[in-house]
């Protein structure tokens, strides 16, 4: 298996290269050449496996310069029972006759960003080793909120590896901001940045091409390699998900196997529903892709329209993973559906970085349409829905799960699709309990976060996460932010 970058195609690495680089030279992002195939006896022969077996077995046709050992090493290092607070790694609810939600914020941080998280560490070591043995890997990660927590935890002390982060200073959740401000371990560095995630991830992509930098990583011994999905092997993790989840319901019986099922995917980045594309890509049964939005929607315009603008006013939400104007696993996509063509996507993404927008052909909007369905909802929306949920079935969710709850709605509604659904669920409640008790209690909310998780724990009777829990004790180690315009200086000063 060898990688393309999707500006240009002529460009072929392995999958250890494509980790330990991140994002190709010229700018863009390495997607395999091919697609591997399961067939339904393949997909069949998952049911009853363990999540590390289904791992296994899905990422060995990716990752074909990994021996078996190294796979095996990897992957058994990542999903362990210390680290996943369920032992099949992910969970699946049953909300309605056709919805299932499936539970990624198992893991250390809460998030779903885990179940890649706690992997790529483990890949990016060994491909470095294969690759640039004797350097330092510098990873270098802007963050809505999940991410930024999730890698520091990943690679804390590491070794070979440091771990940088940039936040925006008001687009995160407070439960979000301590994770990443209190966050332990010798070769980590976070900052807030004075701006959007957007500004965030824009710095970050630059940082990694400014030539001040990269004397000075030369000077050091070290490279830049990336834990945001625009790396591989943050992404092909989470094809393993959808694959792993589609086996567990054909072995329950909640459906056979060969049946059809909708995935529905709140998203900002593009990258949790990209991995869903690649799965039914793979062979795996599936119809509808939902793309669920807040309120800044530009994905939603998106996949109606096929125009692609982000000038437009960026919005704070109760979601704040998902406040996202570009979505940078788009591009990914498009080469896809465009037949490969590196030329359109470097058209393409040359005019949403001089003019913020760009259209696709007809072709390509065709396609899309055939493939995804957009919705969006409001903050209202979010709220109200975690409230109906809680209030219906018992069963408490996040702000960004309720997205693509109220989104789904929206899709049956409208479409009449009966069709069994997985829904991402892609935190715990707990992250956001300020925004998740609005939702089911009328009294006024505490201001102090751990007096809401508190009031959350009484009025659910779930138990909070012992990891954020445990948040309430620990001294916060980071302070710093900087102007967005500051972030080559801060991430000179945090190398030294």
């Amino acid at each position: 298996m060898y990688y393309n970058s999707t500006r240009d195609n002529s460009c072929r690495v392995t999958a250890a290269q494509a980790i330990s680089q991140g994002i190709s030279a010229e700018g863009g992002l390495f997607v395999p050449e091919n697609l591997p195939k399961f067939s339904l006896e393949e997909i069949g022969s998952m049911a009853g496996k363990s999540y590390n077996e289904k791992a296994k077995m899905i990422l060995s046709r990716f990752l074909t310069d990994f021996t078996e050992e190294e796979l095996n090493r990897c992957v058994d290092s990542a999903y362990t029972s210390e680290k996943f607070d369920s032992d099949n790694i992910s969970e699946i609810a049953k909300v309605g006759e056709n919805a299932y939600l499936l539970e990624l914020w198992h893991g250390p941080t809460c998030a779903f960003k885990d179940m890649a998280l706690q992997l790529l560490p483990h890949l990016l070591t060994v491909s470095a080793e294969k690759t640039v043995p004797g350097k330092e890997i510098v990873v270098l990660v802007a963050t809505s909120g999940d991410t930024g927590k999730a890698a520091l935890e990943g690679f804390r002390d590491v070794p070979g590896t440091r771990m940088l982060v940039f936040y925006p200073v008001h687009g995160v959740s407070n439960m979000q901001k301590l994770q990443m401000t209190t966050q332990e371990g010798k070769n980590v560095g976070v900052c807030a940045i004075e701006g959007n995630f957007d500004d965030a991830q824009s710095g970050v992509k630059k940082i990694f091409t400014d030539p001040a930098v990269l004397a000075e990583l030369e000077k050091n011994n070290q490279i830049f390699s990336s834990a945001n999905s625009i790396n591989w092997g943050r992404l092909a993790p989470q094809i393993v998900y959808y694959m792993a989840a589609y086996a567990s319901l054909v072995e329950q019986g909640e459906i056979a196997l060969g049946d059809q099922v909708n995935i529905v995917v709140p998203t900002g980045n593009f990258g949790n529903i990209l991995a869903a594309y690649y799965a039914k890509g793979m062979g795996l049964p599936v119809g509808r892709l939902i793309c669920a939005s807040n309120r800044n929607k530009v994905l939603t315009d998106f996949l109606r329209t096929g125009v692609y603008d982000r000038n437009r006013t960026f919005h704070t939400t109760p979601s704040p993973s998902m406040d996202i104007l570009i979505s940078s696993n788009l591009e990914r996509l498009l080469y896809d559906l465009c037949g490969k063509d590196d030329g359109q996507i470097r058209e393409w993404f040359s005019a949403l970085s001089k003019e913020g927008r760009y259209q696709v052909t007809p072709q390509v909007l065709t396609r899309l349409k055939e493939e995804f369905y957009g919705g969006y909802c409001t903050d209202e929306e979010t709220i109200s829905a975690i409230g109906k949920i809680f209030r219906k079935y018992g069963y408490l969710c996040d702000t960004h799960t309720a997205v693509g709850v109220k989104v789904y709605e929206d899709y049956v509604q409208q479409t009449g699709d009966p069709m069994k659904t997985i829904i991402a669920s892609t935190a715990s409640p707990y992250k956001f309990t300020g925004s998740v008790l609005k939702a089911i209690c009328s009294d006024p909310v505490p201001e102090d976060d751990f007096a809401q998780v508190e009031l959350l724990e009484k009025l659910s009777g779930l138990p909070a996460p012992a990891s954020l829990l445990a948040l309430k004790e620990k001294e916060v180690r980071f302070k710093r932010s900087v102007p967005k315009e500051q972030m080559v200086e801060e991430v000179l000063q945090m190398l030294k």
